[in-house]
């Protein structure tokens, strides 16, 4: 302790903003509220907790280290747009950027059907879910996207087949949807998404005659995120009243050598196929989320249910009454979490499905093991779960 006030060693500090505008007063407060009342407390809380080290040639903080989570985190984004309003007319809203992110965006993507109106903020959350979902892939895969929920996702030999197998999935649902393609769009893929109405279109590139088709459509936004790449973006946030939740992204996702066969009937090589990519597109569906797949499309998704059992149901009916040229029968069923009754794939096995890809871990895996068996149905368990709750 010496006898100078704010001539100390720096114990921690935050970053302040001033913007042109800013008088005296409005500078004052900002420091107090948005700094002091930050950094002050965190001094009191290192010092009682023993970990500030005072030395000649600075400060050191036992455990303050640049990490994955790390203890302190600073943030700084700028906005890039002002956006018509929020989720709902009464609500403002804008979209900040991260100047820094090398990953493909919809964030400063060109929107290249000029005279179009801007995304929405709910067109900027939904065409975000759509492009994560399409870099799962490497083979031609389309997917469209309501309220961040798929509708249909597949992939095929051609990108158009792809977007014809996604889009017959649930053709109701896909209508003012979002398209994610993860190739060029080619000009027989523009014609099949100008063929109803969609609000967005998101790719790494159009051909001339793709963009002349697309931009007939007066209000179909454009989007070239370029060239795809690798996901560089390794932490998702969640912003709390009063805080934030941070994660690891989730990037995981099963191989063959991950698979545990638990039941009598083993899976097809076809089945174990389709598996995989099921897991992949239940990725990105709302928990509690369950998917029917046949080869490499999906038939059925049911979404965002408080029940597991009542998602298998919505799975199911969408597969019956939704879907195009195309049904439950021999389907595989993906689940995000595992089943705590035998209920889930008893009503799996009267819609249809043949083989269960889930995570296991439920105290009634047994009681689920033999309802398969009874029935016939090959069951494999991943030993990760893929909830997603936002």
């Amino acid at each position: 302790v010496n006898e100078e006030v704010d001539a100390g060693p720096i114990v921690t500090q935050e970053a302040v903003p001033v913007y042109t505008d800013d008088d005296e007063d409005a500078l004052k407060n900002r420091v107090l509220y948005e700094a002091e009342f930050k950094a002050y407390p965190r001094a009191v809380r290192w010092f009682a907790e023993g970990r500030v080290t005072v030395e000649d040639d600075g400060v050191t903080i036992e455990g303050d280290v640049d990490a994955g989570l790390p203890e302190r985190r600073l943030t700084s984004e700028d906005r890039y747009d002002t956006l018509r309003y929020g989720e709902n007319p009464h609500q403002d809203a804008a979209v900040y950027v991260d100047e820094t992110c090398d990953e493909a965006s919809v964030v400063g993507a060109p929107q290249l059907n000029e005279g179009a109106k801007g995304l929405s903020y709910n067109n900027y959350n939904d065409a975000d879910g759509a492009l994560n979902l399409i870099k799962e892939f490497d083979e031609p895969a389309a997917a469209v996207i309501k309220h961040t929920n798929p509708a249909g996702c597949a992939t095929a030999d051609t990108l158009a087949e792809a977007y014809a197998d996604a889009l017959a999935t649930d053709p109701m649902s896909a209508f003012g949807g979002i398209v994610a393609l993860n190739r060029e769009c080619d000009a027989e893929t523009a014609e099949l998404v100008v063929d109803s109405f969609k609000e967005v279109v998101v790719a790494p590139g159009y051909t001339d005659a793709a963009l002349d088709i697309l931009t007939e459509k007066k209000n179909l936004r454009v989007l070239d995120v370029g060239e795809l790449g690798e996901r560089t973006e390794t932490y998702t946030e969640k912003a709390l009243v009063g805080g934030r939740l941070v994660q690891e992204r989730d990037l995981w996702t099963p191989t063959l050598d991950d698979l545990e066969v638990v039941t009598e009937t083993e899976p097809t090589d076809e089945q174990l196929e389709t598996m995989l990519f099921a897991w992949k597109v239940l990725k990105h569906v709302k928990s509690n989320g369950i998917l029917f797949a046949k080869g490499t499309e999906t038939v059925g998704v049911g979404m965002g249910q408080v029940s597991r059992v009542d998602a298998v149901e919505l799975a199911a009916m969408k597969a019956e009454e939704h879907a195009e040229g195309k049904d439950a029968q021999g389907a595989i069923m993906a689940s995000d979490a595992f089943f705590p009754f035998p209920d889930g794939v008893e009503k799996a096995a009267d819609a249809g499905i043949e083989a269960v890809i889930q995570p296991g871990g439920s105290v009634n895996d047994e009681k689920v093991i033999e309802a398969c068996d009874e029935r016939g149905i090959a069951m494999v368990f991943t030993g990760q779960r893929c909830f997603r709750h936002d």
